[in-house]
């Protein structure tokens, strides 16, 4: 096969969520096939690609710091141009260009797959021309032939774009639009390109894995494209991301307890527990229904992992009802958690309601809660010693002959813990049975005590 002349250098930082970085892998994807290099840093290459982030005012104030930065590299030589993609360019569009001058190309959310059009003005020295934005589209775009910044044995495989939930703090359906699944079909053939590709765990990923199907069908599908996902060749570990606490069908549970491929893991994001909190937050559900979702989860599903993440200081929280959240956490013990302190958000109807908070009230709560976590956290791990545990190796550990960093059943990817396992003749890729021998902190020590496959 005759090989592409390169046509240009660039490289990418990918900010945000994994389904950023899904749209991160499938521009540098299309890039490859158009002939442009990939370079591992910024300083040299021809343009440097920044894939934003608009979630909260922490992840947009790292997103124009970054910005800024590039741009800064831009004006001192080490790159010729700066193309700014993802949410916060969505969120902001022209006004991003006053905020930032300097940025020679924006590309909305729904405009990725024209990075080589918005590439093609740089070197065209086109400049009237400085945006790309495309609407919210009504069928679901695709995420095949991607570049991945993932190590090869792990992937994101995304299901759906967009949601319908308008929680009242949440803005991603105003950037991201409504809810669209893609095709079991095409989920289903995207999953065994990234097994061709290597990949041994793939990640399921979407603004709310439940709801997977509902667009399309008025039911939900997740659980038939479960099924669907456990037949491709080469993926042994299946994890879920980000599902809503509905839409939890006798089937679903079912395929989750039953399933020789899929996790014990789940990421169910809960916000809060007091009625009158969820209620204001829009999230249409209760207290009672998600003890009821939580304790049936427990019961069907062996060895099972719960992450949760929850929101301190929401407008109008009183100490009494985080004290509920507080002791609602104490009592469900659960295994992975994460706290969000309140981000007032512009233009969500959250940002409009009255009771907000003062920054310290909300950071302090947040630390009590993230203390009764740890203390859980650190039991847990304490209590794996002696178990055998298969653990995913993801690579070598600097500095040390036969040690390997590598994750359990229960860590997700850069968002908990990992397993630090010994052995010799070890590679990342590999799945090996471990010994766990000693707990420290959030993560684990052990031992490998089989041979690896």
């Amino acid at each position: 096969m005759k090989r592409t002349a390169i046509r240009g250098t660039y490289s990418i930082i990918s900010l945000g969520c994994p389904k950023n970085l899904v749209d991160s892998e499938r521009m540098l994807g299309i890039l490859e096939l158009a002939g442009y290099k990939l370079l591992p840093q910024p300083e040299g290459s021809d343009f440097v690609i920044v894939n934003t982030c608009g979630f909260l005012e922490a992840a947009r104030k790292e997103s124009i710091d970054v910005i800024r930065e590039m741009l800064d590299l831009k004006r001192r030589g080490g790159v010729r141009a700066v193309v700014v993609a993802g949410c916060l360019a969505q969120r902001d569009k022209e006004a991003l260009l006053e905020q930032c001058p300097g940025i020679d190309q924006l590309v909305g959310v729904f405009a990725r797959d024209e990075i080589v059009r918005a590439v093609e003005r740089l070197f065209g020295q086109w400049h009237e021309q400085r945006t790309v934005f495309r609407p919210a589209t009504s069928a679901p775009s695709s995420d095949s032939h991607r570049l991945r910044l993932t190590p090869r044995h792990v992937a994101y495989l995304k299901i759906s774009e967009g949601c319908d939930r308008f929680c009242t703090f949440c803005s991603i359906p105003s950037i991201r639009g409504r809810h669209v699944s893609k095709p079991i079909r095409q989920v289903v053939e995207e999953a065994q390109e990234l097994a061709d590709d290597g990949a041994r765990e793939i990640i399921v990923v979407a603004q709310d894995t439940t709801y997977y199907g509902v667009d399309q069908d008025g039911e939900p599908r997740l659980a038939e494209l479960l099924v669907r996902l456990e037949q491709v060749k080469g993926i042994e570990w299946i994890r879920l991301m980000y599902l809503y606490p509905a839409y939890f069908t006798d089937e679903l549970m079912e395929v989750l307890a039953s399933s020789r491929k899929v996790l014990p893991y789940l990421d169910l994001p809960l916000q809060h527990i007091n009625d009158v909190v969820l209620r204001r937050m829009n999230r249409r559900v209760d207290r009672a229904g998600t003890e009821a979702l939580l304790d049936r989860l427990r019961a069907q599903i062996p060895s099972l992992v719960l992450r949760t993440t929850f929101i301190t200081g929401f407008p109008g929280e009183t100490e009494e009802q985080f004290q509920e959240l507080l002791e609602f956490v104490q009592a469900q013990r659960f295994e992975r958690l994460g706290v969000f302190a309140y981000s007032r958000e512009p233009d969500t109807p959250a940002d409009r309601l009255s009771g907000h908070l003062p920054e310290d009230v909300k950071q302090r709560r947040r630390r009590r809660l993230m203390e009764a976590q740890q203390e859980i956290a650190f039991a847990w791990n304490r209590a794996q010693i002696g178990r055998q545990l298969d653990v995913l190796l993801d690579s070598f550990l600097p500095g040390q002959r036969d040690a390997l960093v590598g994750r359990s059943y229960a860590d997700a990817p850069e968002i908990d813990g990992v397993v630090y396992v010994s052995g010799e003749g070890l590679a990342p890729g590999q799945i090996v049975p471990c010994e766990v021998v000693a707990a420290q902190g959030y993560d684990m020590i052990a031992a490998a005590v089989g041979p690896p496959r």
